[in-house]
């Protein structure tokens, strides 16, 4: 069985294990203890040890329900010493703690801490050492214990109504009292003993079961429960219910669970409304003619935060699957979750609910009577796919907070680089706290990490309000094993809790029918799926007002690929068909909705993007799906400075076949090797004046491959910080090193990475914001000018590409006509011109629109690594907010190191950082030639709004040298 591993895992009670000894053992959490592992004895399917310069110990103490949750001592990945054990020189190493002051124990969790756990790894994490069973290492605290035998410890044993139950448990250190209550009476009592025995026979309800066992002034105590078979009443399902939690909009006391669960016979819903021992009154009904299973909660407090779970059982259940499951709601929209949500910042989700104390894996939030957010833009217009400039960000990594809030301080970096979408890595409920999120559990949640959903709310309301679209990531074609319709109907021979999809799953296959497979394969033909996919995708358009999903492999979207590759990347008629009617769902509930693939087709497969990027644009909102577009290797081996497989022409929609602009083109996305890493690491290097490997030469190049991959008619998106020159390996791993060897992908592709950008003050340098600057010029152009969703032609495949954009409907008078040329070899270039039209050419960088060229120039020398964009007319956006500019402005001198003047006269100067925040502001009456001083500010580029008499505006670049 494929298991599903966490951090912080599942925790059982363990014996000791060969490769671990505790001296003295068994101790007490104020005795000097002293841990040896032997690290020559490794774990069978565990990674073990392959000389290590140091082994941590990453270790916790807690109570029986969490070996680490008192506290936990270790930095994973970091060399700092914390935990650092010392070599034996004998294949052991070795630490000596008092667990009461190593764990900086209250008094209460001194008293009452009943376990410790314990892991093994090297210095930077990339080794580790568990147990036979890869689980952490567990063991007993205190010189008294009670090992309960039958039946086993926080188990749920099913019986029959009028069957009996056998109770024994045994303890250490000499003869102790027992006490067993169910249901909160005692039912019996033995004392001086130290193996207790008792039968509760005749049992007709269910019980909820606490033996108390009590030596001198210590307590130990221990719970188990047994649910009786029940046979669910036969009621109609009301009219109006989906799965999940329908709140009863006119009775806030009121709310209806529904879940489909195919061959169950029946299910409990245990809560916090009944203390999680539900009785006859919380069993679910079941539906006559669909089978689906439904509970009516009355009695609900208003705004009152309440857990529940579903016991879901099935009385014959196939071969290794369980009679039981405990899950949350598979349409949860809040979990909770016992391994993740202690390591949530206050900062980032203030007054996170409390996860039920003494119960197991996720449990569903519901809340009645919550007040729906107050949106500011209620009719947002999206922008015209043709024009779209999309910038993706992994939340993890964009800045150190790594939460919603984090983007909400940085709009104006947005706004000022002119993108008018961000695409969200996927945010719903991920397995583990720091990840990409394509090992999603729960689709309909949001990830908690990242923060609530009102703060998500707050950053989606600001993107429209500055005209920028929101498109989520989602991972639709798998789930990860915490999901409850995984779980629900799973293989688990050995009883973990922990499984694969079973054959009587109906939402999964039990193999995946693709060769892309990760985590659960979803089955797309299934009924059940299908309408699960829908109210993922109606949840985020309504709740959220997201403007669009890319949707993730979706090649894994077919039943008939086997999980062969040829077949996976052949035509599959299933796939094409099912994508159609997901897409088609979306239109219905928004129009103007963005339907994104991540297809990559090739072959067959490409067949099918064609179909899909041609599919309804006859409509009166003209549709399509977008595609992803990969052109990561040709333009890499430019910004490298090489003359070989650097054809991009495959950035252009029509060399795909497609009817309309559907085309989303990149250079880079989250999946691949930063192009800044490769200039670095193995750019051109044989012009010591303009050496690729060079980081300032490296990132002045990048100004260059945006004037490329920007402006070809079409969508087109921007992987966050490329526009800042980000040089940081995909490979980076926790602590900063690189494991990517002689091109050999290392294994911490998925770390989080460092974040120099905001550190380090990226936007104050010169070079770097350049960069960014030419980029917010070229989006500027592109979403601005009708020319950019026009035709083109695209010349590649030499160090000296050229595009021609153009649309001959245009006015002669406007800009209907576009040239650029770029030269990414390492030496200066001279071009052919060729301008296709006689007169007056415009150099488009130059916002002042005084940059000019003859058609009658038949040639021009670009130096290395730089670009030109030329247009047969000044664009209209000189002129958007901007006062109209006369040969009488000019800011001076430029770079300066002190102070600038203007050669107007003016009221208000603000001095910009390019993130958008206002560095200096002057408000007065200033005249022509007045110094504005600028001494203390750090060298860089800065954008200056100068304000005249007349309430006009314009905005310059200044460098600050």
């Amino acid at each position: 069985m494929k298991k599903h591993y966490f951090l912080i895992a599942l925790l059982f009670s363990l014996f000791a294990k060969a490769q671990v000894n505790i001296a003295p053992f068994p101790f007490n959490v104020d005795e000097s203890i002293t841990i040896t592992v032997d690290i020559n004895s490794t774990a069978t399917d565990c990674n073990g040890f392959n000389t290590p310069t140091t082994v941590y110990l990453h270790s916790g103490i807690g109570d029986d329900t969490n070996a680490f949750g008192y506290n936990a001592v270790g930095n994973w990945g970091q060399d700092d010493g914390v935990g650092a054990m010392t070599d034996n020189n004998n294949g052991t190493w070795s630490i000596t703690i008092v667990p009461e002051t190593y764990y900086s124990l209250t008094s209460a969790q001194a008293s009452s801490a009943t376990k410790l756990g314990m892991v093994f790894r090297n210095e930077d994490g990339s080794q580790e050492l568990k147990d036979n069973g890869c689980s952490d290492f567990i063991y007993n605290v205190g010189s008294f214990q009670v090992n309960l035998t039958t039946p086993s410890e926080n188990s749920v044993t099913q019986l029959n109504n009028g069957s009996d139950l056998s109770i024994a448990a045994t303890n250490t250190n000499g003869n102790a009292n027992y006490s067993l209550s169910a249901n909160g009476s005692v039912l019996n009592s033995l004392n001086a003993i130290t193996n207790y025995a008792f039968t509760h026979t005749n049992i007709t309800e269910n019980q909820y079961y606490t033996l108390t066992v009590t030596q001198g002034l210590e307590t130990v105590v221990k719970e188990f429960s047994v649910l009786i078979s029940a046979t669910p009443i036969t009621e109609a399902l009301p009219n109006g219910m989906d799965n999940g939690i329908n709140y009863n909009t006119s009775d806030n006391t009121k709310a209806t669970l529904v879940l489909e669960a195919p061959n169950k016979d029946y299910i409990y819903v245990a809560g916090s409304f009944n203390n999680y021992q539900p009785t006859n009154a919380d069993l679910m009904k079941k539906d006559p003619t669909s089978g689906i299973f439904w509970l009516e909660l009355t009695n609900l407090t208003p705004n009152q935060i309440e857990t529940y779970q579903y016991w879901v059982n099935d009385a014959n259940p196939i071969t290794n699957s369980p009679q039981l499951v405990k899950t949350a709601d598979p349409y949860s929209t809040l979990v909770l979750s016992p391994f993740d949500d202690a390591y949530i910042p206050t900062t980032t989700y203030p007054n996170l609910p409390t996860y039920p104390a003494g119960q197991e894996r996720e449990v569903t939030v519901l809340e009645t009577g919550q007040i729906a957010y107050p949106w500011v833009v209620t009719d947002f217009n999206k922008p015209k796919k043709e024009d779209l400039v999309i910038y993706e960000v992994l939340i993890r990594d964009f800045d150190a907070d790594r939460n919603f809030q984090d983007l909400i301080d940085k709009i104006a970096y947005f706004k000022n680089l002119n993108v008018n979408a961000i695409q969200l890595m996927p945010i719903m409920e991920f397995e583990g706290n720091e990840s990409w999120g394509y090992n999603t559990s729960f689709h309909l949640a949001l990830d908690k990490f990242y923060g609530t959903e009102t703060k998500l709310k707050e950053f989606i309301d600001l993107c429209h309000q500055n005209d920028i679209a929101v498109i989520l990531d989602v991972a639709l074609n798998h789930a990860f094993g915490r999901n409850p319709m995984n779980r629900m109907w799973m293989t688990d021979a050995d009883g973990d809790g922990w499984g694969e999809p079973s054959t009587e799953n109906p939402y999964f296959n039990t193999t995946a029918r693709h060769s892309y497979s990760v985590g659960s394969d979803f089955n797309h033909q299934s009924l059940l799926t299908q309408h699960y996919v829908e109210r993922v995708v109606k949840h985020w358009v309504e709740e959220f007002k997201i403007d669009g999903l890319r949707w993730d492999l979706t090649k894994g979207f077919t039943q008939n690929a086997q999980g062969s590759d040829s077949q996976t990347n052949a035509y599959q008629a299933d796939r094409v068909a099912i994508l159609k009617d997901y897409a088609d769902y979306s239109w219905s509930l928004d129009p103007t909705h963005y339907v994104i693939f991540e297809h990559l087709g090739f072959g067959g497969s490409a067949q099918e993007e064609t179909e899909w990027a041609n599919y309804r644009l006859t409509d009166s909102d003209p549709k399509g799906i977008m595609l992803w577009g990969k052109l990561t290797n040709p333009y890499n081996q430019l910004t490298m400075g090489y003359n070989s497989d650097n054809n991009f022409n495959g950035m252009g929609h029509v060399s795909r076949g497609f009817d309309a602009p559907r085309l989303v083109g990149y250079a880079e996305s989250h999946d691949e090797e930063r192009l800044m890493y490769k200039n670095l690491q193995y750019g051109n290097a044989s012009n010591p004046s303009h050496d690729v490997t060079d980081l300032n030469t490296a990132i002045s190049r990048m100004s260059a491959l945006g004037a490329v991959s920007l402006t070809i008619p079409g969508p087109k998106m921007i992987w966050h910080f490329a526009e800042l020159g980000m040089e940081n390996s995909i490979f980076t791993c926790n602590n900063g090193t690189v494991n990517d060897t002689n091109g050999t992908d290392g294994d911490c592709k998925l770390d989080t990475k460092p974040q120099p950008q905001w550190a380090d003050n990226w936007e104050a340098d010169a070079i770097r914001s350049q960069v960014y600057s030419d980029w917010s010029r070229l989006n500027e152009l592109k979403i601005n000018e009708p020319v950019f969703e026009g035709d083109y032609t695209i010349t590649s495949g030499s160090l000296t590409p050229r595009i021609d954009i153009f649309d001959t409907s245009i006015a002669s008078t406007q800009l209907g006509h576009v040239i650029v040329l770029a030269n990414f070899d390492v030496v200066s270039q001279t071009v052919n011109t060729s301008f296709p039209t006689s007169g007056t050419w415009y150099d488009l960088m130059d916002d002042t629109g005084s940059t000019t060229m003859q058609s009658t120039v038949a040639t021009m020398t670009i130096p290395a690594g730089e670009f030109r964009i030329y247009g047969n007319a000044v664009p209209q956006t000189l002129s958007t907010e901007d006062f109209q500019l006369s040969d009488s402005f000019k800011l001076y001198p430029n770079p300066s190191k002190t102070t600038f003047s203007v050669t107007i006269s003016a009221r208000k100067v603000q001095v910009i950082a390019v993130s958008g925040k206002v560095i200096k502001s002057y408000t007065g009456t200033f005249e022509a030639g007045h110094k504005f001083n600028v001494e203390n500010l750090a060298k860089g580029l800065y954008l200056v709004k100068t304000e005249n008499n007349k309430g006009q505006i314009k905005t310059t670049k200044l460098i600050k040298s």
